[in-house]
């Protein structure tokens, strides 16, 4: 599918039909968000998938009782973090690992550590959920590449999220993605012109 068909054939999808997505499909969204683009190559997400229906049900009240999060087949829960020497320990041994040459190593860790160092833990949270939500727009365009539905969801409790399902500091759910089949239809897309968002 072309791009252009994907943007504009993919929409927040409201209902689905609970039919699961192939685990090789499923793989394959995995790697188009492990792709995604970040700052200083950092990452700072983590995704916690749920598939078990019990679990779900439980964290419907905490999303409003919104029917996307018991209907779809899986529900990507993504979290922002913001533990910035820990991933910037686990990006220089993966620049190490990857063959990168010793100088370029430090040079990027060592820009990622000057950029961390003078934030606080607000400003650290909120730049990891800026980047989170690049892995999010991976997943979602992603998704109707490979011939399902999504939603972007970030109406939920991230408390009771955390609490049910054990996801631990400094992790914060951040956005939530269902996917699946759609069981509903998309309505008109309706977009500001392009002379309003251009100037």
């Amino acid at each position: 599918m072309e791009f252009m068909n994907i943007v504009m054939s993919r929409y927040a999808t409201k209902k689905f039909d609970g039919k699961k997505i192939p685990d090789a499909k499923f793989n394959e969204l995995l790697e188009m968000v492990r792709f995604a683009p970040s700052a200083l190559n950092l990452q700072p997400w983590k995704i916690k998938v749920v598939t078990d229906q019990k679990t779900k049900e439980l964290l419907k009240p905490a999303a409003f009782n919104q029917e996307q999060i018991t209907s779809c087949s899986h529900l990507l829960v993504f979290c922002a973090d913001p533990d910035y020497e820990s991933l910037i320990k686990k990006l220089a041994a993966l620049l190490k690992k990857s063959g990168v040459p010793a100088e370029t190593q430090k040079m990027i860790t060592d820009m990622a550590a000057g950029f961390a160092k003078p934030m606080s833990p607000e400003q650290r949270l909120a730049w990891s959920q800026a980047q989170t939500y690049l892995a999010l727009g991976n997943a979602l365009n992603g998704a109707k590449a490979l011939g399902f539905d999504s939603c972007p969801m970030g109406g939920f409790d991230p408390q009771e999220f955390s609490r049910i399902l054990k996801i631990p500091p400094p992790l914060v759910p951040t956005m939530l993605c269902p996917i699946g089949y759609a069981a509903d239809k998309p309505m008109k897309k309706v977009r500001f012109a392009k002379e309003d968002v251009v100037f």
